[in-house]
C-alpha cells in the first residue's frame, strides 16, 4: 500500500501544507474552496458583528464622546502601534512559535533612538535606530531559537528581561524628550491626510504588506507549513532553521516600526513603553483565529482583534471604569475565543 507524502501528515485540518493559503488551510475533503471560504468568511464577519456591537454601545453609552472624531481617531492612533506589533506575532505564532519579548524590544528601540545622542541626526536617525535596534533584538532571538535549540519560550523570555534592563540603563529611569520637530509634527493635526492620521497610514500599509506575504509568497507557505508540521516541512525540503530565524526578525523589525511610532504618539522615550504588549498581542492573534499551537494565521483576523480590544479600553475610559474591570473582560473575550477555535477544529474533524 501506498504510504502518503510527508507533507501531507497533519494532526487536523487547521495544519498548513505547503501550497495552501495561511486564511484558507486545506481541509480533509480534498480542499474544496467554497466550504472553505464560507467559514473564513463566517470568521471574519463574526469579528466584524463584534466590533459593531462594541461601536454601538459606545454610541449608546457615551454618544458625544464616543463618536467624536477626535475619539475615532484616537481609537485608530492607539490601535496601530500595538497593531504592528501583532502583524509580526501573528507570523511567529503561525510558525508555532512565540515572542513574549515584544513589548520590551518595543521599549529598548525607543529609548535607544531618542537619546541625545541618536537625535542629533534628526528624524532618519531617530527612525533608522528605532528599526534596526528592533531587528538586532529580533536577530538575537532568532539565532538562539533556531540554531540555539533553545525553546521560544525560554529564549524571548531572556529577551524581555534583557532589553527591559538595558532600557532601563539606558535611561537611567528617566523619560527622554524628543526634540526634533519632524518627528513630533506626524502627530499633530495638520499632518493628517484627509482626517487619517499618519500613524493609521502607516499601520495600514503595515498590515497590507503582511497579508501579502503570509498569503501570497512562499515565504507565507513555509511559515504555514513548519507550524503545520515542522518535521513534514524539513523533509519537504524547507529550511526550518532559517524560516525561523526570518521570522523572529521581522518580529523584532515590527517592533522597531512600533517604537517609531510610539515615539511620534507620546513625544518621548521611556523604558516602561511597550509595558504587556506582548500579552495584547497575543490575545489580539488568537481571538482573531490565529492558531496558538501553528499552522494557521490571519491578519486580517488579528488586525480585528487590535481594534476590539482598543476599543473596549476606549469605552471603559470614557465610563470611568476602573483598569481591573478591563482586564477581566480582555481575559473572558480570550478564554471565548479560545473556546469557540476548539468547537471549530473538533466541528471541522467529525
Amino acid at each position: 500500500m501506498t504510504q502518503p507524502a510527508p507533507s501531507a501528515q497533519h494532526n487536523g485540518p487547521d495544519k498548513g501544507t505547503l501550497t495552501g493559503p495561511a486564511d484558507q488551510p486545506p481541509s480533509k475533503t480534498g480542499g474544496q474552496r467554497p466550504a472553505l471560504g464560507l467559514r473564513f468568511d463566517a470568521r471574519t464577519l463574526s469579528l466584524l458583528g463584534v466590533l459593531a456591537a462594541l461601536i454601538l454601545v459606545g454610541g449608546v453609552t457615551e454618544p458625544g464622546a464616543f463618536l467624536d472624531t477626535g475619539n475615532l481617531q484616537l481609537i485608530l492612533t492607539q490601535a496601530s502601534v500595538i497593531g504592528v506589533v501583532t502583524v509580526g506575532m501573528t507570523f511567529v505564532i503561525t510558525s508555532g512559535g512565540i515572542d513574549l519579548s515584544v513589548g520590551a524590544m518595543v521599549a529598548l528601540a525607543s529609548v535607544w533612538a531618542t537619546t541625545l545622542a541618536t537625535q542629533e541626526f534628526g528624524f532618519a536617525g531617530i527612525a533608522f535606530t528605532a528599526v534596526i535596534v528592533g531587528v538586532a533584538a529580533g536577530l538575537v532571538n532568532g539565532v538562539l531559537i533556531a540554531y540555539g535549540g533553545m525553546v521560544p519560550f525560554i529564549a524571548t523570555l531572556a529577551m524581555l528581561a534583557s532589553a527591559r534592563g538595558l532600557a532601563l540603563l539606558i535611561t537611567d529611569g528617566k523619560t527622554q524628550i524628543v526634540t526634533v520637530e519632524s518627528v513630533l509634527d506626524l502627530g499633530l493635526p495638520d499632518s493628517y491626510f484627509l482626517g487619517i492620521p499618519p500613524l493609521v497610514i502607516m499601520f495600514g500599509v503595515v498590515t497590507v504588506v503582511g497579508w501579502l506575504i503570509l498569503n501570497r509568497t512562499t515565504f507565507g507557505r513555509r511559515t504555514v507549513a513548519i507550524g503545520g508540521n515542522a518535521e513534514a516541512a524539513r523533509l519537504a525540503g524547507i529550511d526550518v532553521r532559517r524560516q525561523r530565524l526570518y521570522l523572529y526578525v521581522l518580529s523584532g523589525l515590527c517592533c522597531g516600526i512600533a517604537a517609531f511610532m510610539l515615539i511620534v504618539l507620546a513625544g518621548s522615550g521611556q523604558n516602561t513603553n511597550g509595558n504587556l504588549y506582548e500579552l495584547d498581542a497575543i490575545a489580539a492573534a488568537i481571538i482573531g483565529g490565529t492558531l496558538l499551537s501553528g499552522g494557521r494565521g490571519t491578519i486580517v483576523g488579528s488586525v480585528l482583534g487590535v481594534l476590539i480590544f482598543t476599543t473596549i479600553t476606549n469605552i471603559f475610559a470614557l465610563n470611568n471604569l476602573q483598569s481591573d474591570v478591563q482586564q477581566i473582560a480582555k481575559g473572558a473575550i480570550i478564554v471565548a475565543a479560545v473556546l469557540v477555535q476548539r468547537r471549530t477544529l473538533r466541528g471541522a474533524d467529525t
